[in-house]
């Protein structure tokens, strides 16, 4: 049962992460230790055990997919979505700087500490972090494009959200935000429309089940080269969670309301100035050091956990 817990709290963590665009489910499914677990669950979802659910064993497809692992961690993911939305879009408007700079610490401490996992470092390996770096920098300075509300669009959104929801440093929420879908979606789940949450749900059912296995067997063939580039996406990804930012030009979102639509970081000072608004620059530092410190006790955990006389 506590174990049980544990996985349905990392998946509300992973949830959580995905409402915010900048942040990626991925990246805490990696800092809780969860990651390749993640992956071969949801690749162990295949014909064979298709063939177990028409045959109705399911006991052995229980045992196939990992279901105590895969459902509390599901419904953990679940749960945050249909009862964090609301909060992390108040969080995002009304105290933005101490949200961003609390994901700045926790994402800048784990890719270094992903980073870590790799043993030897080679020529290779340095330019797949360079280009994970680049890649997710230039991916975070997309502009958000108008896109239409058809089912099939929503369908395909999920499907390349997903993708990148299961990278860390790629934000599927911030995919869907290029894909001028992030505030549609956050509608949905807030409004309980379960027709487009259902759509969408479907579209990511197949991102995921296609895309985990291209990951799964790139970790399990070119470990290392894998996880540099992993962890350059964390490393890239930092420009779009930087906490001081201006805006540069508005749009009016669905509601009518005028919403900001391309920003810019700057230096705190600067945000000051160019605002009106106090910098709030002792609150950045404590939430910045308050990432860094959950992903330390993180690991501190883990490590205890795996010692003998813990266990």
């Amino acid at each position: 049962m506590r174990n049980t817990l544990l996985i349905f709290l990392k998946g509300m963590g992973m949830g959580g992460a995905d409402v915010v665009p900048g942040v990626s489910g991925g990246t805490i499914a990696l800092i809780a230790g969860i990651y390749e677990r993640l992956l071969n669950a949801i690749r162990s979802v295949d014909m064979d055990a298709l063939k177990l659910l028409l045959r109705f064993q399911l006991k052995e497809l229980w045992t196939k997919i990992d279901g105590a692992f895969l459902l509390p961690l599901l419904l953990g993911i679940l749960t945050s979505l249909l009862t964090l939305a609301r909060l992390i879009k108040y969080l995002m408007s009304d105290h933005p700087i101490p949200l961003w700079s609390f994901f700045f610490g926790l994402i800048l401490i784990s890719a270094f500490w992903v980073l870590k996992e790799i043993k030897q470092w080679k020529a290779g390996t340095v330019i797949f972090l360079i280009a994970g770096v680049i890649i997710a920098f230039l991916i975070t300075t997309l502009t958000p494009a108008e896109t239409p509300e058809a089912y099939w669009f929503i369908f395909l959104s999920g499907a390349i959200a997903i993708c990148a929801m299961i990278l860390p440093g790629i934000s599927g929420s911030f995919i869907l935000l290029i894909l001028g879908k992030y505030e549609y979606i956050l509608e949905a789940l807030n409004e309980r429309d379960f027709v487009t949450i259902g759509i969408f749900a479907l579209g990511c059912l197949t991102g995921l089940l296609s895309f985990s296995r291209v990951v799964s067997w790139l970790l399990r063939h070119y470990h290392n080269a894998t996880i540099a580039l992993l962890a350059g996406f964390m490393l890239g990804s930092l420009n779009k969670v930087w906490p001081w930012k201006t805006v540069s030009s508005f749009r009016i979102n669905s509601a009518g309301e005028q919403v900001p639509f391309i920003t810019k970081n700057v230096l705190p000072t600067t945000y000051a100035q160019n605002t009106g608004e106090p910098s709030e620059i002792l609150m950045g530092i404590f939430f910045f050091a308050l990432g860094i410190l959950v992903v330390v006790g993180l690991e501190r955990l883990a490590a205890y956990r795996s010692t003998p006389s813990a266990s």
